[in-house]
């Protein structure tokens, strides 16, 4: 059975990210209100990328992953653009974060979000991704 991290792009331009191991069900929930507070407020919303994943871990991983990506990053995802993404994701990490108390980069740190899995599928219409 397949997971789902996927990204929806609320009426205030905003983003949402989520997971579900129902994309369809999981996307027509947010399409009359009832998949979270965030986009119930911020209808109408539509589903600008998803990426299947094996496990609900991975699947999750990916969404707080998503979760704290800039805008620009979140665009650049969705548009396929594994290059910007990857501009603005060294651009991110050059320095450490001051909120997490951390010091040192995690640059081992393995990416759940898979390219080769995403270019193919990345939408802009409100079309579940598979």
């Amino acid at each position: 059975m397949p997971f789902w991290a996927y990204l929806l792009r609320c009426s205030d331009g905003s983003f949402h990210a989520g997971h579900t191991d129902a994309l369809e069900h999981r996307i027509g929930q947010h399409l009359i209100g009832r998949g979270s507070d965030y986009t119930a407020r911020r209808e109408p919303v539509s589903l600008v990328w998803c990426q299947d994943f094996p496990s609900r871990l991975e699947a999750l991983e990916a969404e707080r992953r998503i979760n704290g990506w800039s805008r620009a990053k979140k665009e650049a995802l969705i548009a396929g653009d594994w290059e910007r993404v990857s501009q603005l994701a060294v651009g991110y990490g050059a320095r450490p974060s001051t909120g997490s108390g951390r010091t040192e980069l995690d640059l081992a740190a393995p990416s759940p979000v898979r390219p080769e899995l995403v270019e193919g599928r990345a939408k802009q219409t409100e079309q579940p991704c598979p």
